[in-house]
């Protein structure tokens, strides 16, 4: 099998690099195009993404600069992660790979699958984090996401207890059991 529309989904983890790595090894390996994706969450920023109400008894001053404030910061986020993709792209070019990024605001997980679909990937290559039991219950997984609902294979990189990456499933594999 191979892969001509790689899709990656990337984050701040330690593990994103690795994520990147891989994809263009195969991206390579298949004279495939990459595209690199990123999903901005209001976590990320560390602010909520909603204005804050003035039924609290703040003044609309107060609330407008505590909204200039996050806006602030999501555009400085913005702009790392602009810079980090260019790095990126520029490392891909360099081993005569062609790569593309986008990034969303919103749930990293219908992202990633709908971008995906937009983008008519053939791999997800995704990374995952080892949440498990009540952790992945409370606090979701995007790679689970992923894996069940792409449109297209997934493969999911972890590290292992070493520390090494360790390729997980594909999706092909899991629809196969």
């Amino acid at each position: 099998m191979t892969f001509q529309r790689i899709l990656v989904a990337l984050d701040d983890s330690k593990l994103s690099h690795i994520v990147f790595q891989n994809a263009l090894d195969l991206a390579q390996t298949n004279q495939a195009t990459l595209m690199l994706f990123q999903c901005l969450t209001a976590e990320i920023v560390g602010e909520p993404m909603v204005p804050i109400p003035l039924e609290v008894g703040l003044y609309p001053e107060l609330a407008e600069r505590a909204y200039q404030a996050q806006n602030a910061r999501v555009q400085q986020y913005t702009q790392q992660v602009i810079q980090k993709f260019n790095q990126y792209c520029q490392i891909a070019g360099d081993r005569a790979i062609a790569a593309e990024f986008d990034y969303k605001m919103g749930d990293p997980g219908q992202w990633i699958c709908k971008t995906a679909e937009n983008w008519q990937a053939d791999l997800v290559v995704v990374g995952r984090r080892g949440r498990s039991g009540l952790a992945e219950v409370l606090l979701g997984s995007v790679s689970n996401h992923v894996v069940h609902h792409a449109p297209c294979a997934v493969l999911v990189i972890q590290t292992g207890h070493s520390g090494s990456p360790v390729p997980t499933e594909t999706k092909e594999e899991v629809q196969a059991i």
